[in-house]
């Protein structure tokens, strides 16, 4: 078996347990991904400073999340859907590594949103990388369903 990553970045948890959810089926390594200015948990708040960065392109410097990928093969990035792309750290993550060569499998959570452009933007990041459908997720999702997803893209322990 390949060796496996499961990257995220998650402000209310609910990408994160999916992350959580994908490393427990394929037993990969979770890296959590730590903006260096936290985002505010006041939801219209978070919202204004997250809208300001994407508009500016902007990617923050982590604190978590810059160790090297090369020894992994197949990179699972998961990120909330933010006014129909990545969350900013998640950004900073693609713009940091080098793809080419690897299987990169998109996952999102969302509150009705889709992907958006989250699979456009993270293909568009990780040239050279094989692309596998992602999964997105409205709201929590359930084991079932993370299962029934991983044997749909073929990726099994």
């Amino acid at each position: 078996m390949s060796k496996t990553l499961i990257v995220y970045y998650s402000l209310f948890q609910n990408t994160k347990n999916v992350a959580l959810e994908i490393s427990e089926q394929t037993g990969g390594t979770v890296i959590e991904l730590i903006p260096e200015k936290k985002y505010s948990f006041d939801y219209n708040t978070a919202a204004k400073e997250v809208r300001s960065e994407i508009s500016r392109g902007y990617c923050p410097k982590l604190t978590s999340g810059n160790k090297p990928i090369e020894e992994y093969e197949t990179i699972f990035i998961g990120t909330p859907n933010w006014f129909k792309t990545v969350a900013p750290p998640v950004m900073s993550f693609l713009r940091q590594h080098n793809f080419a060569g690897k299987t990169v499998i998109p996952f999102c959570t969302h509150g009705g949103g889709g992907f958006g452009q989250i699979e456009k933007d993270i293909a568009k990041e990780c040239s050279g990388a094989s692309m596998l459908p992602g999964l997105a997720v409205n709201g929590a999702a359930q084991s079932e369903d993370i299962s029934n997803w991983l044997k749909t893209i073929g990726f099994q322990l």
